[in-house]
């Protein structure tokens, strides 16, 4: 789909990409030697959507990832994101976009050490000060991810697989309306994986969430709605964007292995 076209649902009700990627250009110099990591990537991604971005190690998926979170600057091209332009933008401005816009989940769970699981749940709310309702609704999503009686522990007390619940939880605190995914699974065995894979779909169908989640295993990707393939730095295949409503009207398949 080219870039900046409006997306229409089944009922023909008109929208803005929620995010939208034009001419995206990533190069990296080093003396005399540059290396194109990107090379002009564009697409489009309506809200409620779930895309995972594939390619094989060097591919360019996490430099993707990364300009999309605005953790890098792209060398051209920009990057709207819910109707805001963050190309350009000063690392205060993107600190607030990234706030108020954007949540994370990381394949190292990236939890501080010295807080609990709730509190490290309660930390993006506190960050952008958004405290009203704030311990109820930590304490929801620690439920929803099955950790009620483990709120008061610290990451050193949990597995890697309840790491990663708290940091799923704690992506989803502020109810921003983008998730990026890189590799969640990626440090988990096959059923700690599959768990986190169906609590991530789950509560992001449930928050009506747009997932974007950068992986290079074909069996996670055949659960997100669309799939976009780097290769070189080139978009190779891409299976074209649904709406929301067709996301929503997508059988569920319970998840039963992820590599």
């Amino acid at each position: 789909m080219p870039p900046n076209v409006i997306v229409k649902d089944k009922e023909n009700t008109i929208s803005q990409p929620i995010i939208s990627v034009t001419g995206l250009t990533r190069t990296i110099t080093n003396g005399a030697h540059s290396v194109e990591i990107l090379k002009g990537i564009n697409f489009d991604v309506p809200a409620g959507q779930f895309v995972a971005i594939m390619g094989a190690s060097g591919s360019g998926k996490s430099t993707l990832l990364g300009l999309l979170a605005g953790l890098d600057s792209p060398t051209a091209g920009r990057v709207i994101l819910d109707g805001e332009d963050i190309t350009g933008l000063a690392e205060d401005k993107l600190a607030v976009v990234r706030g108020r816009k954007i949540g994370f989940v990381f394949q190292s769970y990236q939890l501080i050490p010295t807080l609990t699981a709730l509190e490290n749940v309660l930390l993006p709310a506190e960050l952008t000060g958004r405290l009203s309702g704030a311990n109820a609704r930590a304490l929801e999503l620690l439920e929803r991810v099955g950790l009620t009686s483990r709120k008061d522990h610290y990451p050193v007390q949990l597995s890697g697989g309840e790491q990663q619940r708290v940091a799923l939880a704690r992506a989803f605190m502020v109810q921003p309306p983008i998730l990026l995914a890189d590799e969640p699974t990626g440090n988990l065995d096959s059923a700690n994986g599959a768990h986190i894979l169906q609590l991530l779909i789950d509560l992001n169908r449930h928050e009506r969430t747009t997932l974007v989640l950068v992986t290079h295993d074909a069996e996670l990707a055949r659960h997100a709605d669309r799939r976009i393939v780097l290769r070189d730095g080139l978009v190779i295949s891409d299976d074209g964007p649904l709406s929301l409503t067709e996301n929503l009207e997508n059988d569920a398949q319970p998840i039963s292995h992820v590599r």
